[in-house]
Order: C-alpha cells, then structure tokens, then sequence
C-alpha cells in the first residue's frame, strides 16, 4: 500500500479518544505534585523521601514502556489501550484507604509500569490513521492531552483536596479511568494504514537491525534533547506547586491554581510548533530544520532562562521565568515521534518509539531524587529549589546544543536505508 495524502476516515475520532486518554495520563501523574504538601505533612515525610515518591512512578516506567512496545509491534493497540487504562484506574482506589509511605511508593509504582508505554503506544495508534506529511497536528494534539489533563484536573483536585482530602484526588482519578476505558471498548478502532520502507524500493516489511536504529545519531541526539527537557517535567509533575506553597509562600489554594500555568503555555507552544513543524514539511523544509532544529532551539533558549530565576527580586518574575524556561521547549515531544517514525520501518516503530521514550524518561527517575536532596541539603529550602531549576538550565542547554548539531534525519535516513537493503537474509520480514 503506497502512502496517501489525506487521512483515513475516522482518523480525528480516534485523535479525539486519544487525545482523552492522555489526558487521564497526566492528570494521573500531576496529581502527587499537587498535593505534595498536605502528603508530606500528613505522612510526616522529608524532602528526600517525598523526591523518592516522585521517582518511584518511573521506577518500572521504562521498563514497561520497552517490554509493551515490543508487544505492540505484534499486537492491535486498540487492545494494549484498553488494558493500560483499566491498570491506571484501579491502582488509584487504594489511596482511598489508611496510606502509609509504602503503600503510595507501590501505588505509584504500578501506576508508572500501566503508564510508561501509553506515550509510544497512543503515538503508534495515531500513525496508523495519518501519513507522514500530515502528522504534525495530530502529534500535538495527543502531546496536548497532557497539557489539558493538567489544564483541566488541577483546579478540580485542588477543589478536592482542599475541601475533602488528597485521598479522594486519587479516587476521582480511578473513576474517570473506568469512564475512559467504556468509552474505547465501544468506540476504539484500529488504523489501516502502512508506511513505505525507510529503503526505496524495498518490501513494506523490510526491518532495520536493532543496533543500527539505536546508534543512529539522529536517534541518539533527539534522546539526549528529550532527556533534558522531561528532567524540567518532571520536576514540574513532583516539585512545582510544592516551590510555589514552600519556597514563595503562595496557599496551597493559590499556589495549586497557578501550577497550571506552565501547562497553558506549554499547550500554546506545543500546538503552535506542531503547526509550525507541519507547515513547513509540507513546503518541502528539510526535517532536520523543521523539526530538528527548530525545536532544539527552543530547549536550549530554555536553558538560558532558567539560571537567572535566584537573581530575580519577587515571587511573580521567579514564576514567570520559570513558566517560560520549563515550557519554552515542549516542542520537543511532538517532534521525537516524527523523527523516530520517519526514521523507523513501521514494523519496528512501536518498539522503537516504545525504546526513545523509556530513555527520555530516565530522567523522571532522577530528577526528583536531585531536587529533593537539593531541598533538604540547602541552607534555605528556597536556594534548594532555585539550585536545582539551575541544574535543569544547564542540562537544557546542553542537551539543545546536541539536538541542533546532530538531529539530522535525512542523512540518516540514507544510512539506514543502506542497512535495510543488506539485512533481508538476517532479519526475515514479519508482518
């Protein structure tokens, strides 16, 4: 099957149920950071083990997203969707009980293993309705369900825990799942559409050996820019709104409110940059600017805002530069996907999207643990937190830097078409 121009019919449907799907996603992830404060407090815990609740999601996050990923190269998504989303609401109910520091460690846990392959898999899902050309939008749209998810749940979570408990928070979550998961047992449908082989001329099932896709310097660098900007999310998911209660002095109430400030302007940046992306692929820009360079900048001028936010005077320029520096980069998460699909023969890509999100989220697993011991080991627990969004700048930098030096999708692609021709006797086709 050649590749069309125009999308399947049905595409946006499956794009909207999606795009809901992750949005549940990271209302489920956001929701520990919220309510860091009355955690801590109620659990009596310290910086460091509340650092190691937030690492604890991503303990098994790549490791599930790798495993699910090689299974979703054999298996319908529409399956692996369901059963990741039912995994999502269930684990939620036990915070309904008495909670101690283990029992929210392993919650969180098992929540990170259902959640680790729902970005790779649902980006899988979407590219089975949509050609190259045209994945743009779609992209930033699911990129945008976590955006919305964080938009939409904070001020609802916060209304709850404020006025009810963080333990409902958790509870309201595990409903909307189960709403989610009746939804896409009556509606979810699989796409049809097949990519041409990265080689010209070659089979639709040709296969690209492993080790040559995970050497390949465009996939190495979008890896390392990846990397760098989730390290700023994932402090956003755990430490953000507890710097807004502890370290500015904000209310919980105001404070949990303002913490979806970086994911508005996140949603603004991530949809104008898909836009901007797919605009100028489809006026033939190369893909090493248009979605190699492009969004490399914007995480490295990222990293030149962070570091000034200790040497600004009030709490209001602290928060505006920290909105811009943490979120200026989003981009990034639309254009990984496209880079390792144009990159990828389709009978691989669930794998390997699956392999570049487990790597980017390594960072989930670090970053908490850094800021939390920053915290606990600073003078103040403001300059703890001030040092450890320094780190962040530092990391965005360079991790931009690589992005614009070696993303380079084009010449790589040639590379790779080269290893797809001389592989056919050692890696026999499967459909």
């Amino acid at each position: 099957m050649t590749q069309q121009d125009r999308p399947l019919k049905g595409a946006w449907g499956m794009t909207a149920l999606i795009f809901l799907f992750m949005l549940i996603n990271f209302a489920d992830k956001v929701v520990v950071g919220l309510a860091a404060k009355p955690i801590m407090e109620d659990l009596k815990l310290s910086p460091e083990q509340f650092g190691l609740i937030g690492s604890s999601f991503f303990f098994l996050f790549a490791i599930s997203a790798v495993l699910v990923g090689f299974v979703t190269n054999r298996v319908q998504t529409r399956h692996t969707l369901l059963i990741m989303a039912i995994v999502w609401s269930l684990v939620q109910f036990p915070m309904l009980g008495t909670v101690s520091l283990e029992v929210l460690i392993a919650c969180r846990i098992v929540l990170g293993a259902g959640e680790g392959p729902a970005s790779p898999v649902a980006t899988h899902a979407i590219y089975k309705w949509f050609p190259d050309s045209l994945r743009g939008m779609p992209t930033a749209i699911i990129a945008q369900g976590s955006a919305l998810g964080v938009i939409i749940a904070v001020p609802a979570l916060n209304w709850i825990i404020v006025n009810h408990s963080w333990h409902w928070a958790f509870g309201a979550l595990g409903i909307v799942g189960l709403m989610w998961t009746v939804l896409w047992f009556f509606f979810g449908r699989e796409g049809t559409l097949v990519d041409p082989p990265v080689a010209d001329g070659a089979a639709a099932g040709e296969r690209v050996p492993y080790r040559y896709l995970l050497t390949c310097p465009s996939i190495v660098a979008v890896c390392c820019t990846g990397f760098a900007s989730y390290w700023g999310l994932a402090l956003g998911l755990t430490w953000f709104t507890s710097y807004l209660v502890d370290g500015l002095g904000y209310s919980q109430k105001v404070g949990g409110n303002l913490s979806i400030l970086p994911w508005i302007f996140g949603m603004v940046v991530v949809l104008g940059g898909g836009w901007i992306s797919q605009r100028l692929k489809k006026t033939g820009v190369s893909s090493r600017v248009c979605r190699g360079a492009f969004a490399a900048a914007t995480v490295t001028f990222g990293g030149c805002v962070l570091p000034f936010i200790s040497y600004l005077p009030s709490p209001e320029l602290k928060l505006a530069f920290l909105v811009v520096g943490t979120a200026i980069g989003s981009t990034i998460y639309v254009v990984i996907p496209m880079i390792v699909s144009e990159l990828t023969p389709q009978p691989q890509r669930a794998a390997m999207l699956a392999i570049v999100t487990s790597v980017v989220t390594l960072a989930g697993v670090v970053a908490p643990l850094v800021m939390g011991a920053m915290i606990q080991n600073a003078t103040t627990r403001l300059i703890g937190y001030e040092q450890g969004f320094t780190v962040n700048g530092c990391l965005l930098l360079a991790g931009g830097l690589i992005g614009l030096l070696f993303i380079r999708p084009e010449t790589d692609r040639k590379r790779l078409a080269a290893r797809a021709i001389a592989a056919p006797s050692l890696q026999p086709a499967r459909a």
